[in-house]
């Protein structure tokens, strides 16, 4: 095979491989209509469970918790101090917060471990927004959950159960959940250690 004809071939799957990632990486599409009527189910009280380490991460769990939600958005993290604990937000939607018909009049946006939201009118009330919609980081128990959560996109319906949870690191690092819908701004996102972790087909 001459070099030219070589040159073609790489650049022939260097564009498949790119229009694959762009199709897998794709919004999933919804008709109107709440996808997810359940608000998150968290229990709270004596927690006998151990968690054991991530890396240098002591995991103590808060609550027991558990949920099915739309994915609004997903943000990865590399380089900030939780990137190896918890290196993939979502977030997540449920009630009229998994609607299109309502999403379509949300702006959404996530960054430096925020989840953001604007609209030039409500569609629902502010304060549904907030206790139907949230930021979550998510720590996989073991390799396969890690993988479910990488292979999720915008819009997929996910459902996980687990344990919201604080993590303590080196030098006096703590990172502790929220445990409650209903708070905005500093602190106000659910840290999930994730022991199970669907997409549902769609």
């Amino acid at each position: 095979m001459h070099k030219r004809d070589r040159r073609i071939l790489i650049r022939v799957a260097i564009v498949a491989a790119a229009v694959a990632w762009h199709y897998s990486q794709r919004p999933r599409t919804h008709p109107p209509g709440v996808l997810v009527a359940n608000p998150p189910v968290q229990t709270e009280g004596d927690l006998r469970t151990t968690i054991p380490r991530k890396g240098d991460f002591t995991i103590t769990p808060l609550a027991t918790f558990s949920m099915s939600a739309r994915v609004l958005g997903r943000a990865d993290y590399h380089l900030d101090a939780g990137a190896k604990l918890a290196p993939v937000d979502l977030a997540l939607g449920w009630g009229r917060m998994s609607d299109s018909a309502v999403l379509e009049k949300v702006d959404i946006s996530q960054s430096v471990r925020f989840y953001h939201w604007k609209v030039r009118e409500f569609p629902i009330p502010e304060r549904e927004i907030i206790e139907s919609s949230a930021n979550m980081h998510l720590i996989a128990a073991d390799d396969a959950v890690a993988r479910a959560i990488d292979h999720t996109r915008v819009g997929d319906i996910v459902s996980f159960d687990g344990y919201l949870v604080r993590a303590d690191g080196p030098k006096g690092y703590q990172w502790t959940s929220s445990l409650t819908r209903t708070d905005t701004g500093n602190g106000a996102c659910e840290l999930v250690w994730v022991e199970h972790f669907d997409i549902a087909p769609p």
